[in-house]
């Protein structure tokens, strides 16, 4: 992370009380956050503001032509497109070592079931409890596609740790590079409401939030998943790492907020959290949207089930991972286990013992994460029309 210094910080007021804080642990990482808070992402915001006079079905033609390098249907394309894809992000940049990416890459595959249960019950949770979530909150997405957005975080987790998945023509690679243009288009669209108020909270989807979100997805889950039991060498925590620092590049990082390694990603997120405003009213709506989604992904429907699963597995593992003091802001109900996370590992195991004997039952929280991480969602290069989901057309 090369530290960014504007010299006239400009700081949301949201931001000020928790900014003072942060400076008494860290200034100078506290700093650089929150001056991303006011910053997107300029080449992809230049880009969906070049493509949005065009037709729905031609800026997914030409984003899709762009991700299989596709010139013929490209030279039609505007302007900044073409550079990007003729440009960036398509060299590797200097500090990537692919042969890194490896043993965190095997240490996914072996831990899948716990860092996709630790991705919902624990990283999400933080990173939801931050000011972005109003950005999401704001949009009505969560709320119709609870289910498709968990689906969604899933597959592209699946594909970035999948052997090639970074490569240049990998869905991983893809994937991302398509988070990178919707995170722009809904910045733009969000920018352009009377609902959005900059001085406040500044940029939709912020630098600063995304910077964050890696440093999470990779440090965060880490934590989350092995308290949940996964176990890791040295070197596959440093490739898990390294492999969410490529894809968060790949989603228009700025290298300014974007973690090096282990021990930034950590920093970083504590002091974020330091400058972030207590969770808001959108953090409570978004996180107990994403817990009572989670069974629908696996076709847990029946209301009886789907609430057996939410209140004696999921809210008490994910109280159990993010401590009281979150999980009580976050109002999530208070759990009758006194070691969830003990009673967790202890299921796990004896699932394992008893896999041969039986067919897994509906309540497994593993049967319902491994549902979602697998089942194929498809990959389209639509964006959204429209800041409110009902008013969006299909993307």
């Amino acid at each position: 992370m090369v530290l960014y210094n504007d010299g006239q910080l400009k700081i949301p007021r949201a931001y000020l009380n928790g900014y003072e804080l942060a400076c008494l642990e860290d200034h100078v990482i506290a700093r650089n956050y929150v001056a991303h808070t006011t910053i997107g992402d300029p080449a992809a915001d230049a880009i969906v503001e070049e493509l949005a006079p065009l037709r729905r079905e031609e800026v997914s033609r030409f984003i899709h032509a762009g991700m299989e390098e596709d010139r013929k249907v490209l030279r039609a394309a505007p302007q900044a497109l073409r550079d990007f894809f003729m440009d960036a992000p398509q060299p590797d940049p200097d500090w990537l070592d692919r042969d890194a990416l490896a043993p965190g890459i095997r240490a996914f595959q072996r831990n899948a079931v716990p860092v996709l249960a630790a991705f919902v019950t624990g990283t999400l949770m933080n990173g939801f409890s931050t000011l972005i979530s109003k950005s999401f909150v704001q949009t009505g997405r969560i709320f119709d596609n609870g289910v498709w957005r968990l689906k969604q975080n899933n597959r592209h987790q699946m594909e970035i740790f999948w052997p090639g998945g970074l490569e240049r023509h990998g869905d991983g690679w893809k994937l991302s590079v398509r988070i990178r243009f919707v995170h722009a288009q809904v910045r733009r669209l969000l920018a352009e409401t009377e609902q959005w108020h900059h001085d406040e909270w500044g940029v939709p989807i912020s630098a600063a939030h995304l910077g964050y979100a890696a440093a999470n997805f990779a440090s965060g889950t880490l934590k989350h998943s092995s308290a949940l039991g996964a176990r890791y060498s040295d070197d596959e925590r440093a490739g898990f790492h390294a492999v969410w620092r490529y894809a968060g590049y790949l989603m228009g990082i700025p290298e300014t907020i974007l973690f090096t390694d282990a021990n930034q990603a950590r920093e970083l997120c504590r002091i974020a959290v330091i400058c972030e405003p207590p969770p808001t009213a959108e953090s409570v709506i978004m996180t107990n949207a994403l817990i009572n989604s989670a069974p629908l992904v696996a076709g847990i429907t029946d209301p009886e089930a789907r609430k057996r699963l939410v209140n004696r597995v999921i809210y008490p593992v994910a109280r159990g991972l993010v401590g009281n003091q979150l999980a009580d802001a976050l109002q999530f109900p208070r759990s009758r286990l006194p070691f969830p996370l003990l009673s967790y590992r202890l299921d796990r195991r004896l699932q394992r013992l008893l896999l041969p004997l039986r067919r897994r039952s509906p309540e497994d929280f593993s049967t319902l994460l491994t549902a979602s991480a697998y089942d194929d969602t498809g990959m389209s290069y639509r964006l959204p029309t429209h800041a409110h989901d009902e008013r969006s057309r299909a993307w």
